[in-house]
């Protein structure tokens, strides 16, 4: 297969999804309704039920996914996941063809995107790492953000299922700066979480009315993402996960420890981790990254 010329269209492109967590269902969503012909593969079958309901067939495995696949995405939880779906005996790499695609969309480091490139090329497929950002709206409303590394052939190949999920899909380099882009993208995320909720603590303090001072400062220089999208949930009492507090937790730490191969340091993003690891301890690892909220208040009322 040519892949310069490779043409992705619903009648001749075979799509396998990997995982149908919070992002994934809505994602691989997407490309169904577009019409293309799509094979999926979770841990817990029933999680992909909804799925399987549009018109998604099912595999026993992420072999079997690949082996019926012309693309593959996967999008799992944390490294040691990703490791697994991928090497494993009867993982991707076990059965993807020639030829064949695979694109991790989990957060993951660098270092295992550029493994998982190397092991596709040996066998001529390929590999993209494409992290996204966005949380669970931008996922149902497909209007996520991709960072993709990887062979820039492949990736423009690939832009018209990229187009079914985002609304901004960036090219960053070779295998692994899809990720190091994410990891930038999650200090932001990171520092400005923290700035958030303290600004709700300070308000609540203060004896102010919150969505007041959500009306002033969300369209002054403090406006951001976070502020409009995260903050309301918070006043609703909202800390359903559209990103959970573990796995922003696995992020913060891939981000230190290959800022620290690099020989840089980040004391603020060292600082927002170890009050994350706190809000865990705290009982709320399962909830979305906005309960940073509660952790801070239970930790005034100690």
């Amino acid at each position: 297969m040519n892949q310069g010329k490779l043409k992705i269209t619903p009648d001749s492109t075979l799509i396998g999804w990997i995982g149908t967590g919070v992002m994934g269902l809505h994602m691989c969503g997407h490309l169904i309704r577009a019409g293309y012909n799509v094979t999926v593969f979770n841990r817990t079958r029933e999680k992909a039920l909804t799925l399987l309901n549009m018109g998604a067939k099912w595999a026993d495995s992420p072999q079997n996914v690949a082996r019926s696949s012309d693309v593959i995405f996967t999008i799992v939880g944390f490294p040691q996941d990703v490791r697994q779906v991928y090497f494993d005996n009867n993982g991707v790499l076990a059965g993807l063809p020639a030829g064949g695609i695979c694109v991790d969309m989990t957060t993951t480091s660098p270092s295992l995107a550029q493994e998982i490139s190397i092991k596709a090329l040996e066998t001529n497929a390929f590999a993209l790492d494409a992290p996204v950002s966005g949380g669970d709206i931008g996922a149902r409303e497909g209007k996520l953000s991709i960072m993709i590394g990887g062979e820039e052939n492949i990736f423009h190949a690939l832009m018209p299922l990229f187009r079914l999920m985002a609304s901004n899909i960036v090219y960053q380099g070779p295998a692994g700066a899809g990720q190091h882009t994410k990891m930038c993208n999650q200090i932001v995320i990171a520092g400005t979480m923290i700035g958030v909720c303290e600004s709700l603590v300070y308000a609540a303090g203060a004896g102010l009315d919150p969505l007041r001072v959500l009306e002033s400062i969300t369209r002054g220089a403090a406006g951001c993402w976070t502020l409009d999208n995260l903050a309301p949930r918070i006043l609703r009492n909202d800390f359903d996960p559209g990103f959970m507090v573990d796995h922003f937790i696995k992020d913060m730490g891939i981000a230190l420890d290959e800022s620290r191969q690099m020989g840089i340091k980040l004391p603020g993003l060292s600082l927002v981790d170890q009050i994350y690891k706190e809000a865990s301890a705290r009982g709320h690892g399962r909830n979305g990254t906005q309960a940073l909220y509660q952790a801070l208040l239970e930790g005034h009322h100690q």
